[in-house]
């Protein structure tokens, strides 16, 4: 069905491997990650720590793209918009007869179903995104598939045509087997209070999700907190940045704001300030406490957005210096390591680090995708 707007795909041309699984897989062979949506990677790292290998990173990002491509050698790092890839443009890149599972990742962005989204809109082209993963699925048939959103996405989906609704009858047609759930970064390791809907789907069958590793309950890590995210980078004042460390840069403040900041205790808010520093859209009103907020040193952190680096817009202020957090520091707590360098603007690396899929948390969900293959490989 040719769709206006869409590029036309034939829809009888079947695909690429019209038996799907192969199942002569390489013993020991990485799977092989192609990245739709791939932002500046944050999927892509944390499924290379997992030990998978980028293959392809996608994205409409032209700063995100950049910053993928410096930081995967080997990848192929695409500026395009996905609405205009024709499949067949891909095929290059697979091989006919293969020897290792191929995981097609699709963290399409999350702002249109996002609580903070308040004018959120049915005719947002960003909600159809996750429909043109179904063409590279029908034509790839990858042995996995990863998807990470926000919990909105659910919601947002309970009508039979929502974007999930239509994304789980692809799958069913295709003979995915595919599981869904809710989870919570901070008990996977990642310092931040982030709950993501990740979703699952495995040619192989059944997936199960891995046990939370970080909480209170014994056995388990303790939960990591900014002070372990960010207390080994060197201070900085707000507008400067420290060159021994990469992308450590923290956003200039105005006189007032550095007063306003100053005035903020750790884990503090708006409500410590003075009656001069109060803000007239802010009087009266109990809510939005976060913005201009510090972080608190033993805690993990708010969910980070697109402007995590900005003081006025959530709870990003460093626990004790009198500035937003850093590039770096945001980076840290979504858990990219140290050597991950970002590129573009100050507040394009921003975007690129709110956006992402902490690594960590990509990473976990890697490792048991990895032992969900060996099990039904009958290498594990």
């Amino acid at each position: 069905m040719f769709i206006e707007g869409l590029p036309y795909e034939n829809p009888d041309a079947g695909s690429v491997f019209d038996d799907g699984s192969s199942g002569e897989f390489s013993p020991g062979a990485p799977i092989l990650v192609y990245d739709f949506f791939s932002g500046c990677g944050g999927t892509s790292e944390g499924l290379r720590a997992a030990g998978m290998r980028p293959v392809l990173g996608l994205d409409i990002d032209r700063e995100a793209i950049a910053t993928y491509a410096q930081n995967f050698n080997g990848a192929k790092a695409v500026h395009r918009n996905v609405c205009d890839l024709m499949t067949s443009e891909l095929e290059h890149l697979f091989e006919r007869d293969r020897r290792s599972p191929v995981l097609f990742s699709a963290c399409a962005p999350c702002q249109p179903f996002s609580r903070q989204n308040r004018q959120r809109k049915e005719e947002d082209g960003r909600i159809s995104l996750l429909a043109e993963l179904g063409r590279f699925v029908r034509r790839f048939r990858p042995e996995l598939i990863f998807i990470e959103n926000v919990p909105g996405l659910q919601s947002f989906s309970e009508a039979e045509d929502g974007p999930l609704a239509r994304l789980f009858e692809l799958l069913d047609a295709c003979e995915y087997s595919h599981t869904c759930q809710t989870v919570e970064a901070q008990t996977y390791g990642v310092p931040q209070n982030r709950r993501r809907l990740v979703v699952v789907a495995s040619l192989f069958g059944p997936f199960t999700f891995p046990q939370p590793t970080h909480g209170s309950e014994a056995g388990m890590e303790k939960i990591v907190t900014v002070r372990d995210a960010i207390g080994h980078l060197p201070a900085i004042q707000a507008g400067t940045a420290d060159s021994s460390v990469t992308n450590h840069y923290a956003c200039s403040l105005s006189e007032r704001n550095l007063e306003r900041i100053r005035a903020v205790p750790e884990g503090g808010d708006r409500r410590s300030w003075s009656d001069h520093l109060k803000l007239s859209c802010h009087v009266g009103l109990r809510g939005y406490t976060d913005v201009y907020g510090r972080m608190s040193w033993d805690r993990p952190s708010p969910s980070l957005t697109t402007r995590c680096i900005s003081l006025s817009n959530g709870r990003f202020g460093h626990p004790e210096q009198d500035r937003a957090i850093s590039v770096r520091e945001a980076a840290c707590i979504q858990t990219f390591p140290d050597d991950f360098e970002f590129f573009g603007s100050v507040n394009a690396m921003a975007r690129q680090i709110g956006n992402a899929v902490p690594p960590r948390l990509a990473e976990v969900i890697g490792r048991a995708l990895i032992e969900h293959v060996d099990h039904h490989m009958g290498i594990a």
